[in-house]
Protein backbone atom coordinates (compact mmCIF):
# COMPACT_ATOMS: atom_id res chain seq x y z
CA UNK A 1 0.00 0.00 0.00
CA UNK A 2 1.41 3.38 -0.98
CA UNK A 3 1.61 6.33 1.37
CA UNK A 4 -0.93 8.23 -0.77
CA UNK A 5 -3.48 5.43 -0.48
CA UNK A 6 -2.86 4.84 3.23
CA UNK A 7 -3.25 8.51 4.16
CA UNK A 8 -7.07 8.63 3.70
CA UNK A 9 -7.38 5.40 5.69
CA UNK A 10 -5.32 6.83 8.56
CA UNK A 11 -7.32 10.07 8.55
CA UNK A 12 -10.61 8.18 8.50
CA UNK A 13 -9.52 6.00 11.41
CA UNK A 14 -8.35 9.08 13.34
CA UNK A 15 -11.71 10.82 12.87
CA UNK A 16 -13.67 7.67 13.67
CA UNK A 17 -11.90 7.32 17.00
CA UNK A 18 -11.41 11.03 17.76
CA UNK A 19 -13.30 10.52 21.04
CA UNK A 20 -10.27 8.56 22.27
CA UNK A 21 -7.95 11.50 21.50
CA UNK A 22 -10.38 13.89 23.19
CA UNK A 23 -10.18 11.70 26.31
CA UNK A 24 -6.39 11.28 26.21
CA UNK A 25 -5.52 14.97 25.65
CA UNK A 26 -7.24 16.33 28.82
CA UNK A 27 -5.92 13.34 30.79
CA UNK A 28 -2.38 14.09 29.65
CA UNK A 29 -2.91 17.77 30.51
CA UNK A 30 -4.17 16.91 34.00
CA UNK A 31 -1.25 14.55 34.66
CA UNK A 32 1.24 17.10 33.33
CA UNK A 33 -0.21 19.85 35.52
CA UNK A 34 -0.36 17.62 38.59
CA UNK A 35 3.24 16.45 38.36
CA UNK A 36 5.05 19.38 36.75
CA UNK A 37 3.12 22.67 37.17
CA UNK A 38 4.72 25.20 39.54
CA UNK A 39 2.28 25.78 42.39
CA UNK A 40 4.21 28.25 44.58
CA UNK A 41 4.52 25.79 47.47
CA UNK A 42 0.99 24.40 47.25
CA UNK A 43 0.14 21.04 45.77
CA UNK A 44 -1.49 18.87 48.43
CA UNK A 45 -4.75 16.96 48.01
CA UNK A 46 -6.76 19.87 49.39
CA UNK A 47 -5.22 22.22 46.82
CA UNK A 48 -6.07 20.04 43.82
CA UNK A 49 -9.62 19.19 44.95
CA UNK A 50 -10.59 22.70 46.06
CA UNK A 51 -12.41 23.67 42.84
CA UNK A 52 -13.80 20.32 41.66
CA UNK A 53 -17.26 21.88 41.45
CA UNK A 54 -16.18 24.01 38.48
CA UNK A 55 -16.69 20.91 36.31
CA UNK A 56 -20.46 21.37 36.32
CA UNK A 57 -20.79 24.98 35.07
CA UNK A 58 -17.95 24.51 32.56
CA UNK A 59 -19.51 21.40 31.00
CA UNK A 60 -22.83 23.25 30.67
CA UNK A 61 -21.19 26.42 29.36
CA UNK A 62 -19.03 24.56 26.82
CA UNK A 63 -22.05 22.65 25.55
CA UNK A 64 -24.04 25.87 25.05
CA UNK A 65 -21.35 27.89 23.28
CA UNK A 66 -20.21 25.02 21.06
CA UNK A 67 -23.79 24.38 20.00
CA UNK A 68 -24.11 27.87 18.49
CA UNK A 69 -20.46 28.17 17.42
CA UNK A 70 -19.23 31.04 19.61
CA UNK A 71 -16.27 31.47 21.96
CA UNK A 72 -16.35 29.61 25.27
CA UNK A 73 -14.95 32.58 27.18
CA UNK A 74 -18.08 34.53 26.31
CA UNK A 75 -19.71 32.56 29.13
CA UNK A 76 -16.65 31.45 31.11
CA UNK A 77 -15.28 34.95 31.77
CA UNK A 78 -18.60 36.46 33.02
CA UNK A 79 -19.09 33.36 35.18
CA UNK A 80 -15.68 33.89 36.76
CA UNK A 81 -16.43 37.60 37.32
CA UNK A 82 -19.89 37.30 38.89
CA UNK A 83 -20.47 33.75 40.16
CA UNK A 84 -17.06 32.43 41.17
CA UNK A 85 -16.42 35.17 43.81
CA UNK A 86 -19.66 34.16 45.57
CA UNK A 87 -18.04 30.80 46.40
CA UNK A 88 -14.35 31.74 46.47
CA UNK A 89 -12.65 35.09 45.80
CA UNK A 90 -12.45 37.75 43.05
CA UNK A 91 -9.96 37.12 40.27
CA UNK A 92 -7.76 39.63 38.48
CA UNK A 93 -8.87 40.33 34.87
CA UNK A 94 -5.76 38.81 33.33
CA UNK A 95 -6.16 35.66 35.44
CA UNK A 96 -9.79 35.03 34.62
CA UNK A 97 -9.17 35.62 30.90
CA UNK A 98 -6.30 33.11 31.05
CA UNK A 99 -8.54 30.50 32.71
CA UNK A 100 -11.25 31.15 30.13
CA UNK A 101 -8.85 30.85 27.20
CA UNK A 102 -7.18 27.67 28.45
CA UNK A 103 -10.57 26.04 29.03
CA UNK A 104 -11.92 27.31 25.71
CA UNK A 105 -8.91 25.87 23.90
CA UNK A 106 -9.80 22.37 25.09
CA UNK A 107 -13.54 22.76 24.57
CA UNK A 108 -13.33 24.12 21.04
CA UNK A 109 -10.56 21.75 19.96
CA UNK A 110 -12.73 18.86 21.15
CA UNK A 111 -15.79 20.18 19.37
CA UNK A 112 -13.78 20.97 16.22
CA UNK A 113 -12.81 17.30 15.86
CA UNK A 114 -16.46 16.32 16.23
CA UNK A 115 -17.53 18.76 13.49
CA UNK A 116 -14.69 17.61 11.19
CA UNK A 117 -15.85 14.04 11.71
CA UNK A 118 -19.34 15.08 10.62
CA UNK A 119 -17.92 16.68 7.44
CA UNK A 120 -19.06 20.18 8.45
CA UNK A 121 -15.75 22.10 8.29
CA UNK A 122 -14.41 24.04 5.30
CA UNK A 123 -10.71 23.67 6.08
CA UNK A 124 -9.52 25.95 3.27
CA UNK A 125 -11.75 28.75 4.52
CA UNK A 126 -10.71 28.11 8.13
CA UNK A 127 -7.00 28.28 7.28
CA UNK A 128 -7.32 31.67 5.56
CA UNK A 129 -9.28 33.09 8.50
CA UNK A 130 -6.83 31.81 11.12
CA UNK A 131 -3.81 33.22 9.27
CA UNK A 132 -5.54 36.59 8.81
CA UNK A 133 -6.57 36.81 12.47
CA UNK A 134 -3.23 35.91 14.10
CA UNK A 135 -1.69 39.43 14.30
CA UNK A 136 -4.90 40.90 15.73
CA UNK A 137 -5.25 38.18 18.37
CA UNK A 138 -1.64 38.67 19.50
CA UNK A 139 -2.16 42.45 19.66
CA UNK A 140 -5.26 42.08 21.82
CA UNK A 141 -3.53 39.61 24.14
CA UNK A 142 -0.65 42.02 24.80
CA UNK A 143 -3.10 44.91 25.35
CA UNK A 144 -4.71 42.91 28.14
CA UNK A 145 -1.56 43.33 30.26
CA UNK A 146 -1.75 47.13 30.37
CA UNK A 147 -5.46 48.02 30.18
CA UNK A 148 -6.92 49.13 33.59
CA UNK A 149 -9.62 46.95 35.14
CA UNK A 150 -12.54 49.44 34.67
CA UNK A 151 -11.64 49.84 30.99
CA UNK A 152 -11.41 46.05 30.69
CA UNK A 153 -14.93 45.66 32.10
CA UNK A 154 -16.30 48.36 29.78
CA UNK A 155 -14.71 46.78 26.70
CA UNK A 156 -15.98 43.39 27.79
CA UNK A 157 -19.50 44.83 28.09
CA UNK A 158 -19.28 46.36 24.61
CA UNK A 159 -18.13 43.04 23.17
CA UNK A 160 -21.00 41.18 24.87
CA UNK A 161 -23.60 43.69 23.67
CA UNK A 162 -22.27 43.41 20.13
CA UNK A 163 -22.35 39.62 20.43
CA UNK A 164 -25.94 39.71 21.75
CA UNK A 165 -27.07 41.97 18.89
CA UNK A 166 -25.37 39.83 16.27
CA UNK A 167 -26.81 36.63 17.73
CA UNK A 168 -30.34 38.06 17.60
CA UNK A 169 -29.78 39.20 14.01
CA UNK A 170 -28.23 35.92 12.85
CA UNK A 171 -30.45 33.62 10.81
CA UNK A 172 -29.42 30.19 12.08
CA UNK A 173 -31.83 28.48 9.68
CA UNK A 174 -29.84 29.80 6.71
CA UNK A 175 -28.47 27.14 4.39
CA UNK A 176 -30.17 24.15 6.00
CA UNK A 177 -30.04 21.08 3.72
CA UNK A 178 -33.15 19.77 2.02
CA UNK A 179 -34.26 16.78 4.08
CA UNK A 180 -35.89 15.19 1.02
CA UNK A 181 -32.45 14.90 -0.63
CA UNK A 182 -30.48 13.66 2.36
CA UNK A 183 -29.68 10.12 1.24
CA UNK A 184 -30.34 9.98 -2.50
CA UNK A 185 -27.93 12.75 -3.49
CA UNK A 186 -24.95 10.93 -2.03
CA UNK A 187 -26.07 7.42 -2.95
CA UNK A 188 -26.47 8.08 -6.67
CA UNK A 189 -23.04 9.69 -7.06
CA UNK A 190 -24.41 13.21 -7.33
CA UNK A 191 -22.51 14.35 -4.26
CA UNK A 192 -18.75 14.12 -3.59
CA UNK A 193 -17.35 11.36 -1.44
CA UNK A 194 -14.12 11.47 0.52
CA UNK A 195 -12.58 8.16 1.56
CA UNK A 196 -10.79 9.95 4.41
CA UNK A 197 -14.05 10.73 6.21
CA UNK A 198 -16.59 8.44 7.88
CA UNK A 199 -19.89 7.95 6.08
CA UNK A 200 -20.42 9.70 2.75
CA UNK A 201 -18.80 13.03 3.63
CA UNK A 202 -16.85 14.81 0.91
CA UNK A 203 -16.27 18.12 -0.87
CA UNK A 204 -15.80 19.24 -4.47
CA UNK A 205 -14.95 22.74 -5.76
CA UNK A 206 -16.02 23.66 -9.31
CA UNK A 207 -14.00 25.88 -11.65
CA UNK A 208 -16.40 28.79 -11.02
CA UNK A 209 -15.69 28.54 -7.27
CA UNK A 210 -18.92 26.82 -6.23
CA UNK A 211 -18.35 24.40 -3.37
CA UNK A 212 -20.43 21.23 -3.20
CA UNK A 213 -20.20 19.49 0.15
CA UNK A 214 -21.77 16.43 1.73
CA UNK A 215 -21.72 15.64 5.43
CA UNK A 216 -21.40 12.09 6.72
CA UNK A 217 -25.21 11.72 6.86
CA UNK A 218 -25.52 12.56 3.14
CA UNK A 219 -26.88 16.11 3.57
CA UNK A 220 -25.87 18.31 0.64
CA UNK A 221 -24.66 21.94 0.69
CA UNK A 222 -23.72 24.35 -2.10
CA UNK A 223 -22.04 27.72 -1.51
CA UNK A 224 -19.22 30.01 -2.58
CA UNK A 225 -16.13 31.07 -0.64
CA UNK A 226 -16.43 34.67 -1.93
CA UNK A 227 -16.69 37.51 0.59
CA UNK A 228 -13.15 37.31 1.98
CA UNK A 229 -12.90 41.08 2.57
CA UNK A 230 -16.02 41.25 4.74
CA UNK A 231 -14.94 38.20 6.71
CA UNK A 232 -11.43 39.64 7.15
CA UNK A 233 -12.88 42.88 8.58
CA UNK A 234 -15.03 41.01 11.10
CA UNK A 235 -12.35 38.54 12.10
CA UNK A 236 -9.72 41.26 12.57
CA UNK A 237 -11.90 43.28 14.97
CA UNK A 238 -13.05 40.10 16.67
CA UNK A 239 -9.43 38.92 16.88
CA UNK A 240 -8.44 41.93 19.00
CA UNK A 241 -11.25 41.16 21.46
CA UNK A 242 -10.34 37.46 21.36
CA UNK A 243 -6.85 38.26 22.60
CA UNK A 244 -8.06 40.90 25.04
CA UNK A 245 -11.07 39.26 26.65
CA UNK A 246 -11.00 35.67 25.39
CA UNK A 247 -13.92 35.98 22.96
CA UNK A 248 -15.14 38.06 20.05
CA UNK A 249 -13.72 36.38 16.97
CA UNK A 250 -16.34 33.64 17.09
CA UNK A 251 -19.31 35.97 17.52
CA UNK A 252 -18.28 38.45 14.82
CA UNK A 253 -16.89 35.75 12.58
CA UNK A 254 -19.94 33.54 12.32
CA UNK A 255 -22.09 36.53 11.38
CA UNK A 256 -19.76 37.40 8.50
CA UNK A 257 -19.92 33.83 7.20
CA UNK A 258 -23.72 33.81 7.32
CA UNK A 259 -23.82 37.19 5.56
CA UNK A 260 -21.61 35.80 2.77
CA UNK A 261 -23.99 32.84 2.27
CA UNK A 262 -21.99 30.08 3.94
CA UNK A 263 -24.57 27.49 5.16
CA UNK A 264 -25.14 27.71 8.89
CA UNK A 265 -23.88 24.20 9.74
CA UNK A 266 -20.70 24.77 7.71
CA UNK A 267 -20.30 28.23 9.29
CA UNK A 268 -20.58 26.83 12.83
CA UNK A 269 -18.20 23.93 12.13
CA UNK A 270 -15.61 26.12 10.36
CA UNK A 271 -15.85 28.78 13.06
CA UNK A 272 -14.88 26.19 15.66
CA UNK A 273 -11.51 25.69 13.96
CA UNK A 274 -10.86 29.45 13.84
CA UNK A 275 -11.85 30.10 17.45
CA UNK A 276 -10.00 27.05 18.79
CA UNK A 277 -6.78 27.99 16.96
CA UNK A 278 -6.87 31.64 18.06
CA UNK A 279 -7.79 30.67 21.64
CA UNK A 280 -4.72 28.44 21.85
CA UNK A 281 -2.55 31.25 20.47
CA UNK A 282 -4.01 33.81 22.89
CA UNK A 283 -3.55 31.37 25.79
CA UNK A 284 0.15 31.04 25.00
CA UNK A 285 0.55 34.84 24.97
CA UNK A 286 -1.40 35.22 28.24
CA UNK A 287 0.69 32.56 29.98
CA UNK A 288 4.12 33.62 28.76
CA UNK A 289 3.82 37.17 27.46
CA UNK A 290 3.45 39.32 30.57
CA UNK A 291 7.15 39.85 31.05
CA UNK A 292 7.53 41.16 27.48
CA UNK A 293 5.31 44.22 28.07
CA UNK A 294 6.94 47.19 29.87
CA UNK A 295 4.75 48.14 32.82
CA UNK A 296 2.44 45.24 32.17
CA UNK A 297 1.14 42.72 34.64
CA UNK A 298 3.67 40.11 35.63
CA UNK A 299 2.36 36.79 34.39
CA UNK A 300 4.15 33.50 34.73
CA UNK A 301 3.36 29.83 35.04
CA UNK A 302 3.41 29.96 38.84
CA UNK A 303 0.63 32.59 38.87
CA UNK A 304 -1.75 30.33 36.96
CA UNK A 305 -4.45 28.82 39.24
CA UNK A 306 -3.65 25.25 38.22
CA UNK A 307 -6.10 23.79 40.73
CA UNK A 308 -8.87 25.48 38.72
CA UNK A 309 -7.82 24.71 35.14
CA UNK A 310 -7.18 21.07 36.07
CA UNK A 311 -10.99 20.82 36.34
CA UNK A 312 -12.21 23.40 33.82
CA UNK A 313 -10.20 22.15 30.82
CA UNK A 314 -11.45 18.52 30.89
CA UNK A 315 -14.97 19.81 31.59
CA UNK A 316 -14.84 22.09 28.54
CA UNK A 317 -13.53 19.22 26.38
CA UNK A 318 -16.49 17.09 27.51
CA UNK A 319 -18.96 19.84 26.63
CA UNK A 320 -17.35 20.17 23.21
CA UNK A 321 -18.14 16.53 22.44
CA UNK A 322 -21.73 16.86 23.64
CA UNK A 323 -22.44 19.98 21.54
CA UNK A 324 -22.94 18.40 18.07
CA UNK A 325 -25.57 16.07 19.49
CA UNK A 326 -27.35 18.90 21.31
CA UNK A 327 -27.26 20.95 18.11
CA UNK A 328 -29.02 18.14 16.25
CA UNK A 329 -31.59 17.53 18.99
CA UNK A 330 -32.60 21.06 20.04
CA UNK A 331 -33.80 24.21 18.33
CA UNK A 332 -30.63 26.24 17.83
CA UNK A 333 -32.70 29.42 17.49
CA UNK A 334 -34.02 29.04 21.04
CA UNK A 335 -30.51 28.54 22.40
CA UNK A 336 -29.34 31.56 20.41
CA UNK A 337 -32.01 33.83 21.92
CA UNK A 338 -31.30 32.62 25.45
CA UNK A 339 -27.55 33.20 25.11
CA UNK A 340 -28.15 36.63 23.54
CA UNK A 341 -30.40 37.68 26.42
CA UNK A 342 -27.83 36.44 28.95
CA UNK A 343 -25.12 38.48 27.19
CA UNK A 344 -27.24 41.63 27.43
CA UNK A 345 -27.82 41.15 31.19
CA UNK A 346 -24.14 40.47 31.85
CA UNK A 347 -23.09 43.49 29.76
CA UNK A 348 -25.34 45.76 31.83
CA UNK A 349 -23.75 44.50 35.05
CA UNK A 350 -20.26 44.99 33.60
CA UNK A 351 -21.05 48.60 32.67
CA UNK A 352 -22.17 49.20 36.26
CA UNK A 353 -18.90 47.69 37.53
CA UNK A 354 -16.85 49.79 35.10
CA UNK A 355 -18.48 53.05 36.20
CA UNK A 356 -18.70 52.26 39.93
CA UNK A 357 -22.33 51.17 40.08
CA UNK A 358 -21.40 48.24 42.35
Amino acid sequence: MTSSSSSPSIQKTFLKYQHVLVFIAPLAFVLGVYFFAPTSGSGGTGYWLEYWWLCIPFVIGATIVNTVGISGSALFVPFLIFVFPLFAYPLEPETLVKIGLLSESFGLSSSSLAFIQHGLVDRRLALSLVLGGIPFVVTGAFLSFVIPEPVFHALLAIALLAAAYLLFKADLSHGEPDASEDSTMAADGGMPNDAAKPGVAGVRTAENGTVTRADRDGNGYEYSRSGYLERFANYSVGGVFQGLAGFGIGELGIISMLRTNVPVRIAIGTNHIVVASTAILASVVHVFGGGLVPGGHTMNLASTPWNMVIWTCPAAATGGQIAPYVSAALDTGTIKKGVGALFAIIATALFLMAFGGF
